[in-house]
């Protein structure tokens, strides 16, 4: 089989479906080795289409059984068959057809549409996945009501569920039975779901704000009950701030949150019935870490806030698809910020009687609860979203065209928009967003909606606020590619004491663009800038701006360069930039390191203050890959020494806080500032830099690992989960140098460990710094101990595949284990992703094995699951970048690749464009 030909889908070329489905009637007869649909539509073609206009519907993989017309079957040469779509001709102003068809989901190992996992059957119907269902119009616009009625075996399928609410359940001859379920608001087919099989249930009743009784509910697998309580609890939490946050109430009688372990994506919000990869809903304290509690929290949230921003409303097209993810995503950071700061109110309020030192503590973590939880996200999309937007899969928040939808669920749609959402906030402020997202909802409730409609909700409230501006500037950022640089100017006249700020943008033409020629021309964005001046000494100056004082401007840059003067400075400050990240841009000024040390220390500013110590050790990590011997020892700045030091020497910050501004800038970040990147060279520089750090300041990483012990039962409040980070930060480099007393408190944490955040993290350590038998032995035991839990399987191939001690060698013998299936893309992802995107000192060696790896895995993953592939895929984006040793053996795994002649449309997307766009640079 050929690859398809590449199709381009534009924008521009929407036109509105010229039929209405008021109903859809759905009837399965469920059999993973082949299930029957029935296909009942009410359709009425929408006034003023021509009456011989076709009714084409998408379909894929499916067999067609029957087909009629108001009852009446239709004739064969009324319809044409083809391998994507079922076209009629004919068809009255309004009618009914009904279409029967067979669909066998044992055979989808694609996991989109209806597939089997375990023995259980569900669905995945985002972006394109309903028309291996039934056919059906399958794009967002088309909204209907839908009554689905499920027939199975009982004994093999006691539990049967779809969107809405359950309206009826009978028992069937032949011990089968039949539940049939209504969802009341009209929805696109991509929000579709079904599950049937056999499931534990933990559930509760509460109240929605005005008061109706609703029923929560999680499904897992039998036996896993007791690992489901943390996102259940997670589901109420999550409608209560949506009701506290927004006003927007649950609207069903119930909610339903069903785990699979097999899953192409984090979780679906079907409307009322969220899929999810169990990853992010079983969590206990024996077998999930404390990232994974955060995940689930963040994930239900997510998937829960969908229900509104998504569900309700809709986008029009797939182009928008940032109108609800960008959204839903700044709504879910939103939640886990608040839910930390109210966790800490919590435990605030229960240590008030107890020690000054402890009241204090959970005080600077309530403080800096906000910054924590911005950091996180800062440091997801430079490393995931900033690489987007300089390579060849660049594009805007809202694309214009695409060929393979599937490939634009992307950092850009999902945290770049919640960035562009963010902005939209800060310009506004809380009371001015909340009635812009009031007057959204008004507008737009029941309807398929682009992201002007939103933007246009938000700017009427702006130019209320700012008589005679508007957003048509602001505007820009759904239309053009790219991560604008913002260049700083400071200059200060110590006689009339004026200090003048100019900010100067610019941003490159990037994938797509580079193709346009040079009449193409990137215009200026509207970009909030935060700023604030310290004196030399460290105090935080206070700016005037508009008439109004604070230690905090927001400037607002809307052209190509602008200026800002502030008076009654006296000495030369020290700008704090971008503070809180008001705007996803590159900041370019040139601070000294004593300048970088001072903020380090001093700034009030949370955010500017983590970023001053990551671009410290951001220079030094550099500094090393580029110029230093890697085989000799290595020496630090003191700027850098003594801002650890400082750090270190300052316990009364909030341990989570500390966790972060003590941790060295990821790989990926800093490979985007070297020319030509040599991956494997960067993350040598980079451990040994962790190396000396953890040589240099022993005796403190000591104390900080012994203060921050967290005795007694396990919680995964903020405070508990920022003491083990820290605790396990300073572990992590107390192992670093190899000494021996590090690796034995490893040793002794791994056999003692009552948590799994402790117990990994002492694994991760003597893998990577102990010695191949300690190692061994190690892991050895964490599979026998458990080999029986997926997702702690997941863990440990993990571990292993992100090893600075891994080899090529060892991660093929691992895709051999019994264990390791490519049809689990959790399994995939733990091992193979982990390695080829994670393991930069060992993928990217200079005689090319591990890319000949990649090459043999896209292969084999490719025909099984396109989609899981093609991320795969995005290893290679900046192929071209790289040093010319890497680069020509890059090229050659790229070119293999793309020779394959059934390679899927997923896979040859990505790999084209980074072809293409490499040769661009090359020239």
């Amino acid at each position: 089989m050929q690859t398809d030909s590449a199709i381009t889908i534009h924008r521009s070329d929407y036109r509105p479906y010229p039929f209405r489905i008021e109903t859809v009637q759905l009837a399965f007869d469920l059999d993973p080795a082949g299930t029957r649909v029935r296909n009942t539509l009410r359709l009425q073609r929408v006034p003023g289409t021509p009456a011989n206009t076709l009714l084409v519907l998408d379909g894929e993989d499916i067999e067609l059984l029957g087909l009629s017309l108001d009852g009446q079957p239709v004739e064969a040469a009324r319809y044409r068959l083809d391998a994507r779509t079922l076209s009629v001709a004919g068809l009255p102003e309004s009618c009914t057809l009904t279409i029967d068809s067979l669909c066998r989901p044992d055979a989808n190992t694609k996991l989109m549409g209806l597939y089997v996992s375990g023995e259980s059957l569900f669905t995945q119907c985002e972006a394109e996945g309903f028309r291996r269902i039934t056919w059906f119009p399958d794009r967002p616009d088309v909204m209907s009501r839908y009554q689905v009625t499920l027939r199975a075996d009982k004994n093999a399928y006691p539990v049967m569920l779809s969107n809405g609410n359950l309206i009826s359940s009978t028992e069937l001859p032949d011990s089968r039975h039949e539940t049939v379920w209504e969802d009341p608001f009209p929805k696109p087919s991509y929000l579709f779901a079904l599950v049937a099989g056999r499931f534990a249930c933990r559930q509760k009743t509460t109240h929605t704000a005005s008061g109706r009784e609703v029923l929560l509910q999680v499904y897992s697998d039998p036996g896993s009950e007791a690992q489901t309580e943390w996102a259940l609890d997670s589901l109420e939490r999550a409608l209560r701030w949506d009701e506290q946050r927004f006003g927007l109430e649950l609207d069903l009688d119930r909610f339903m949150v069903v785990a699979t372990r097999d899953f192409n994506m984090g979780a679906m919000e079907n409307k009322g019935l969220n899929i999810f990869n169990a990853a992010y809903v079983l969590a206990h304290p024996d077998s999930a870490t404390d990232a994974n509690y955060e995940a689930i929290e963040s994930v239900i949230g997510h998937e829960y806030f969908h229900n509104w921003t998504g569900n309700r409303v809709t986008c029009r097209d797939w182009f928008q698809l940032s109108l609800k993810e960008g959204l839903t995503v700044f709504r879910d950071q939103e939640f886990t910020a608040d839910m930390m700061a109210e966790a800490l109110q919590r435990r605030e309020e229960d240590a008030a009687a107890g020690s000054s030192a402890a009241l204090a503590q959970l005080r600077a973590a309530q403080a800096s609860a906000r910054a924590v939880k911005r950091i996180d996200d800062v440091i997801a999309l430079r490393a995931a979203q900033f690489p987007e937007d300089a390579g060849p899969m660049a594009h805007p928040i809202r694309p214009e065209s695409y060929q393979e939808i599937g490939n634009f669920y992307t950092a850009t749609v999902y945290e770049k928009g919640a960035e562009v959402i963010r902005m939209q906030h800060r310009l506004l402020g809380e009371a001015g967003f909340r009635q812009g997202m009031d007057d959204y909802f008004a507008r737009f409730d029941g309807q398929a909606v682009t992201c002007d409609d939103f933007v246009d909700t938000m700017e009427a409230v702006y130019t209320r606020q700012h008589p005679g501006q508007d957003f048509s500037i602001f505007r820009r950022w759904y239309a053009q590619a790219g991560t604008p640089r913002v260049k700083v100017t400071l200059a200060h006249d110590s006689a009339t004491q004026r200090c003048t700020i100019t900010l100067q943008q610019r941003c490159d033409k990037v994938g797509v663009e580079t193709q346009r020629g040079a009449d193409y021309v990137k215009h200026p964005f509207h970009i909030p800038f935060a700023l604030g001046l310290l004196a030399p000494d460290g105090t935080p100056l206070p700016l005037s701006l508009n008439g109004e004082q604070s230690d905090t401007v927001l400037l607002e840059l809307r052209e190509e360069q602008a200026q800002w003067h502030f008076d009654s400075i006296a000495q030369r400050p020290v700008p704090s930039l971008l503070r809180d990240f008001s705007a996803p841009v590159i900041v370019e000024y040139d601070w000294t390191d004593e300048e970088l040390a001072l903020l380090s220390e001093h700034d009030p500013d949370a955010f500017a203050r983590w970023e001053a110590g990551q671009e410290l050790a951001a220079r030094e990590i550099l500094r090393h890959a580029r110029d230093m011997d890697l085989d000799e020892p290595v020496t630090l700045s003191a700027s850098l020494v003594r801002a650890w030091a400082t750090l270190l020497h300052t316990p009364a910050l909030d341990p989570a806080y500390r966790a972060r501004a003590l941790a060295l800038p990821l790989e990926k970040t800093l490979l985007e500032r070297m020319r030509p990147m040599h991956p494997g060279r960067l993350a040598a520089a980079r451990l040994a830099v962790r190396a000396e750090l953890g040589r240099q300041l022993g005796s403190l990483w000591l104390q900080t690992y012994h203060e921050n012990m967290t005795p007694g039962a396990y919680s995964p409040d903020p405070l508990s989960t920022g003491r083990r980070s820290l605790k396990n930060l300073a572990l992590s480099y107390l192992c670093a140098p190899r000494k021996q007393d590090g690796l034995s408190l490893a040793q002794q944490q791994f056999q003692k460990a009552g948590n799994m955040t402790d117990s990994l993290a002492a694994l991760a350590c003597l893998v990577n710094d102990a010695d191949t038998i300690v190692a061994q032995n190690a892991l050895g035991d964490f599979y026998t101990r458990w080999h029986h839990d997926p997702l702690v399987v997941d863990k440990w191939f993990a571990v292993q595949a992100a090893s600075c001690n891994s080899t090529v060698a060892l991660v093929r013998k691992l895709t051999q284990h019994p264990a390791f299936t490519l049809l689990t893309p959790n399994r995939v992802r733990a091992l193979v992703f982990q390695f080829c995107m994670n393991n930069a000192l060992n993928f990217h060696t200079e005689e090319g094995a591990g890319y000949a790896f990649w090459a043999e895995q896209m292969l084999l993953l490719d025909p099984v699951n396109p989609e899981i592939a093609a991320r795969l895929a995005r290893v290679f984006d900046r192929w071209s970048l790289h040093a010319p040793e890497l680069r020509e053996k890059m090229l050659a795994a790229l070119e293999l690749i793309a020779a394959e002649p059934s390679l899927s449309r997923n896979t040859s997307e990505i790999i084209q464009k980074s072809l293409n766009l490499g040769a661009l640079e090359a020239k």
